[in-house]
């Protein structure tokens, strides 16, 4: 096969695909980086209507109450006051598949919250999983093409059962933690009700007195947990494929609620540099025996949507809507995130999005933003769209007060990987950590889908689990006849 250079849409050579441009090894990642926004916002632009991931969701109305004031920690109002009931939306969605895939097929699960606050929308948008598959947004569209259907054929369909996807993977030794997850019985569900949620990335908590902490978001399903083995799966993906919408829907119409609490895991700054791994890095845990997880709230459902596709369908989360108290971290995966996910509900519902009743803000919106599609012109009225200004008694005016950050940052301009990557160390100790018979699924598990890549890829996989665990890599090998 002719060599080819991988380049840019424009042509220019690419001289390295993994790494995002940083400030520094560790981060932030710099606007500049132009291959990496020409990559996501190319990536965003690639499904019409439809969204390119989580297509498939359900979700429900209610509310959230803080169990104590956490102002010691963030200055975030709607964090402060446990009488507060915050409304909230949530959507539960499949991540790989289309819109009409099964609910219970082998995926991680999105878990997004959008908290209408008084000081404005705060998203927090995670998965069912607390690790990733990747560590830098510059990956995200390269893994999705390699999950999602194959640009020749057409297939699979939310299937690993191929080549594509485990070429990926092998390829990718971060990703190993997650396949310790995603391929457990957690990675087949039949009801939303009975899952955990992680914000999975790292994100700052900020008292009113600056001090800044990292934080880490766990909801805890009150219902407990529920999995299913891979051959109820298949079952019901034939029977029952809406399986988990149902459920929710249904349990809400009856007149019960559904119930989540909120824990949180908090570090010192300090500590960043005193663990074996990254702690900014989305396909890592922390151990929770030293940070522990400290209770915070619930968020109660107990509305379904009255109209799917005006609630459901068209609402839209970003990790970049946060407010004051809380930050984001320099985590690549999160920065890339930042801007990909508004940019593509930008393209999707048009540049007004956020008048959509499911998403606009309950608090007070002013700004000099007028026109574009879909503008209702609520709100909107004088000559004056800029600032500043004399003509309209200079309103709206700048809030004042401290703006988010602070932190030093210091460092070249690099393209560089995490130095302490430590890649399969928390995969074995997961694989350890689970029973017999769930050691035993994962094995099954991996073995089907694997079967059917080449046995190239299939000697890769099973080099990064024997890495992982010398024992599951030798199962896996055994039932692959390698």
């Amino acid at each position: 096969m002719a060599k080819k250079t991988l380049t840019t849409n424009q042509g220019v050579p690419v001289a390295d695909n993994q790494n995002s441009l940083t400030a520094g090894q560790r981060g932030p990642v710099l606007l500049q980086d132009v291959h990496l926004i020409e990559k996501l916002a190319h990536f965003d632009r690639e499904r019409i209507p439809e969204r390119v991931v989580h297509a498939k969701g359900a979700g429900a109305h209610g509310y959230f109450q803080v169990s104590k004031s956490l102002a010691p920690y963030t200055k975030a109002k709607f964090l402060q006051d446990p009488k507060k009931k915050t409304p909230v939306f949530v959507r539960f969605s499949t991540v790989v598949g289309a819109r009409g895939s099964a609910d219970s097929a082998r995926d991680p699960r999105g878990f997004a919250v959008k908290f209408y606050t008084e000081e404005g929308n705060y998203d927090l948008v995670g998965n069912n999983l607390p690790v990733f598959f990747i560590r830098d947004a510059i990956k995200f569209p390269d893994m999705v093409h390699a999950f999602k259907p194959a640009p020749d054929t057409n297939i699979p369909v939310s299937s690993s059962a191929n080549s594509r996807f485990w070429d990926f993977i092998s390829l990718t030794p971060e990703s190993i933690h997650m396949i310790t997850w995603l391929f457990s019985d957690r990675g087949t569900i039949k009801s939303y009700r009975k899952m955990e949620g992680f914000g999975v990335n790292t994100y700052i908590w900020v008292n009113d007195k600056g001090k800044g902490r990292y934080v880490k978001y766990h909801w805890k399903p009150a219902a407990g947990i529920e999995t299913i083995d891979r051959h109820e799966s298949t079952r019901l993906a034939g029977e029952d494929p809406d399986v988990a919408t149902r459920d929710l829907y249904d349990w809400i119409a009856s007149g019960k609620t559904v119930e989540f609490e909120l824990k949180v895991q908090l570090m010192e700054f300090e500590d960043e540099f005193r663990l074996d791994f990254d702690p900014l890095d989305a396909t890592k845990t922390w151990p929770e025996d030293k940070y522990p997880l400290m209770p915070v709230g619930k968020i109660v459902l107990d509305k379904n949507p009255e109209n799917y596709f005006a609630e459901v369908e068209q609402a839209a989360f970003c990790p970049a809507s946060i407010i004051p108290g809380i930050e984001p971290s320099a985590d690549k995966l999160l920065q890339g995130r930042l801007f990909s996910y508004a940019d593509t509900q930008r393209h999707r519902l048009g540049p007004n999005y956020l008048q959509i009743p499911i998403n606009r803000p309950n608090a007070a919106v002013n700004n000099n933003t007028r026109d574009g599609s879909m503008q209702n012109g609520e709100g909107f009225s004088g000559t004056v769209n800029y600032e500043p200004n004399t003509l309209g008694g200079g309103m709206p005016e700048q809030s004042g007060g401290p703006v988010f950050g602070g932190r030093p940052i210091v460092g070249e301009e690099v393209r560089r990987k995490i130095v302490l990557t430590n890649d399969f160390q928390q995969a074995g100790e997961r694989y350890r950590s689970l029973s017999k018979k769930d050691q035993d699924h994962l094995v099954d598990n991996i073995i089907d889908p694997l079967s059917h890549a080449k046995k190239e890829i299939q000697k890769r996989m099973v080099a990064n689990l024997t890495k992982a665990d010398v024992a599951l890599g030798k199962r896996v090998a055994k039932g692959l006849k390698i």
